[in-house]
């Protein structure tokens, strides 16, 4: 009892109380941790703890997208708990990666001015590896990164705590918490500085597969850094004339070199740093148009080109998915999935296109339900229902889809 909810199905339109993992599928899971804590040592024990904490977020994450307090309440005592827990152990003291996650369960708990604290006290022990270090970068990035979520517009974003950040970093000097004001000859200093690390990024060469993996990262991270710094002191065309110089050369270098990283990194869903850029770069211009207008088009066409390259990347359908919603016309999306779905064995495309087409037929049945006395359908389209059960056949009969329960069990779901 209770395992089969571990595998918890979020595509499922179910109640809002239904959502999240239940009681013995919990003791399960965190029985499984403590076992494994008992054989492990060192940076395994290190990435165990970095696992741990991860799955703790992805169910804070839960509680807040089911708007539950109480429930997050309860979670974030928790999570927060263990958190400082794993921390504790003399082997974790000084792991960058998870002070960085401990801080970001901070703000998502919205304890911004404690998050902001965990983050300056890590970059401050840090050291001053600047731009040469990994982690530093991963963790100036995120930290970057949610401070520009906070911002309303780019007016004033030159002097905002994003840019400290990432002006700090590239000094490689002791890292200085923010006071509120940044300096323009460091701004322009920093630029450079960061303009030099990408180019002898590309001009080095790398020996081993290892050094190639952990070069992926960096590079991923570094590239991050320096978009947002240019977003945020230039504007958005200079973020995305980076993103665009870096897939063009990380293109260039050839599939080889950047692909084998996901092997060597020994798990199955690395992104490659190609990857990892695009969905940076997707992101970004998705935050450009929340926060100010700017077309959907270039947004529209990064999406297309990078799912074409990497289907199975879920993020990148999602986002597809949701600038898809705010359009009347089906038909370019719908030519897109099939000619995706034609392409490739992923079932992602499958189980995306079937999600779209649902969304659809719910905005129709709550437009027709408008009690506003004579009713107009606004998008007349009866043959969603028939639609969507001609896309869970196909998906079905694909090699994939065949063995795939989720898919089994939303057909039987919405026959229902």
């Amino acid at each position: 009892s209770g395992f089969n909810s571990i595998g918890h199905m979020d595509t499922m339109l179910r109640g809002r109380h239904h959502i999240g993992h239940c009681k013995e599928g919990e003791e399960f899971i965190h029985n499984v941790f403590h076992v494994l804590f008992l054989l492990f040592s060192g940076k395994e024990k290190c990435n165990l703890s970095i696992c741990w904490l991860q799955y703790e977020i992805s169910k804070i994450v839960q509680c807040l997208q089911t708007k539950k307090k109480k429930k997050l309440k309860v979670q974030g005592r928790k999570s927060k708990k263990l958190a400082k827990n794993l921390l504790k152990a003399p082997d974790n003291r000084n792991d960058l990666s998870l002070w960085k996650l401990y801080a970001y369960l901070e703000w998502l708990l919205g304890n911004t001015d404690d998050a902001r604290k965990v983050l300056d006290t890590a970059l401050c022990t840090a050291g001053t590896g600047g731009l040469k270090s990994s982690q530093l970068c991963s963790l100036g990035l995120l930290y970057a990164q949610l401070e520009v979520e906070l911002l309303e517009s780019l007016e004033g974003a030159v002097m905002s705590r994003a840019v400290h950040v990432l002006t700090k970093l590239a000094e490689s000097g002791p890292y200085v918490p923010y006071s509120g004001q940044v300096s323009p000859v460091n701004v322009l200093k920093a630029r450079k500085t960061y303009e030099h690390a990408l180019q002898d990024y590309f001009s080095k060469t790398l020996v081993s597969d290892q050094d190639r993996v952990s070069d992926a990262s960096q590079l991923v991270n570094l590239v991050g850094c320096y978009a947002l710094f240019q977003y945020l002191t230039v504007g958005i065309d200079a973020a995305v004339l980076i993103y665009a110089q870096t897939s063009e050369k990380l293109e260039a270098l050839g599939p080889q070199k950047w692909e084998n990283t996901r092997e060597n990194f020994g798990i199955q869903n690395f992104p490659t740093a190609l990857e990892a850029v695009t969905l940076l770069h997707t992101n970004l211009l998705r935050f450009h148009m929340k926060i100010s207008i700017y077309p959907l088009n270039p947004l529209r066409e990064a999406l297309t080109e990078a799912l074409k390259r990497y289907p199975s990347n879920q993020s990148l359908w999602r986002s597809y998915i949701h600038i898809q919603r705010k359009s009347h016309s089906a038909s370019k999306a719908r030519r897109f999935f099939d000619g995706v779905t034609r392409s490739t064995d992923s079932l992602e495309p499958w189980l995306f296109a079937i999600q779209a087409e649902q969304m659809r037929k719910k905005l129709i049945e709550n437009v027709q339900r408008a009690g506003a006395g004579e009713i107009h359908s606004t998008i007349p389209e009866t043959g969603l229902t028939n639609r969507i059960i001609a896309l869970f056949e196909h998906a079905v009969q694909s090699e994939n889809g065949t063995h795939c329960p989720l898919l089994w069990r939303m057909y039987l779901n919405f026959l229902v």
